[in-house]
């Protein structure tokens, strides 16, 4: 798959978020409840809501006849509409692992991909796009000891598919901290331990990754809550995304002052912990105990 092909995919998500927020200031502008709107398209209210937050494919004649509702007749405005709900249905790569891909978790992946900035707190283990192979073997065969082999092979292959986002043409910044446990607590043995702290070392170099560590010697910090990862975006119109993972599900959130709680712990996570440069003495340290 070719650089150009995966960012389309990916942006496929985006477009999808944006024409359901579109929808949604439409309806609401209008006065119209989601059950009505449902209504019109044959559709529960459920569909709506999962519409509107881009949950899910768009029909063209669905999109046609709620626009029509709406009152929307300009043609101009109608067929960009339109055309955005064509993009929006772009299937991306990671629909080929489905077999082994949660579905609440394949919005995630096309955010990801979609992303300019990526901000990460990891305290389990070391965040997915900074895994080896071996280490995310022993991260995925923990979490599923009862997996079969070929599913958990598979799982390492989608995260190591989604890897190749940071060294792509248009790779994002990626700025993670990780705390100390998540780096101290064995994933594989010695040596798979010792191979992942090189590659963090090694990684942390790229001119696109902000890598910090918070030690055990700070004390209590800001991420009190735990992980979590922000994703902005370069378009404007599509606000910054809080994702909370858990173990059935996941959380997505775009409310501004949400978001902007999860910004702040981010802030002051950077700033309590020891430089990138620091850091990476931090982990060589660790690498000559392991």
């Amino acid at each position: 798959m070719t650089a150009v092909e995966s960012s389309g995919a990916s942006g496929s998500v985006v477009r999808r978020i944006l024409l359901g927020s579109q929808l949604r200031r439409l309806r609401e502008s209008r006065g119209i409840t989601r059950e009505a709107a449902g209504y019109s398209i044959r559709a529960s209210e459920s569909k709506i809501s999962r519409m509107e937050l881009g949950r899910v494919s768009f029909k063209a004649r669905d999109v046609e006849d709620l626009l029509t509702l709406y009152g929307v007749s300009d043609e101009s405005e109608r067929g960009s509409l339109l055309g955005l709900a064509r993009e929006a249905n772009v299937a991306g790569w990671w629909h080929s692992f489905g077999d082994v891909l949660p579905g609440w978790f394949q919005t995630y992946i096309g955010l990801e991909g979609a992303a300019s900035l990526i901000r990460v707190y990891e305290v389990q283990f070391v965040h997915g796009l900074l895994q080896t192979e071996a280490y995310a073997h022993a991260v995925v065969t923990r979490g599923m000891p009862d997996a079969p082999r070929a599913d958990v092979e598979r799982r390492v292959a989608l995260r190591l598919e989604r890897q190749k986002v940071l060294v792509s043409e248009r790779a994002p910044r990626f700025h993670a901290v990780l705390d100390e446990a998540s780096l101290r607590r064995p994933y594989g043995d010695r040596a798979v331990m010792q191979g992942q702290l090189r590659h963090l070392i090694e990684i942390s170099e790229h001119p696109n990754v902000t890598l910090q560590v918070m030690p055990f010697s700070y004390g209590g910090h800001a991420g009190e809550s735990g992980a979590f990862t922000m994703l902005s975006f370069p378009e404007s119109d599509l606000s910054d995304v809080v994702y909370l993972e858990q173990l059935t599900s996941a959380l997505y959130l775009d409310k501004r002052e949400e978001v902007a709680q999860y910004a702040r712990v981010m802030e002051r996570l950077a700033e309590d912990s020891p430089d990138p440069a620091e850091s990476r003495d931090l982990l060589r340290g660790l690498l000559q105990l392991t």
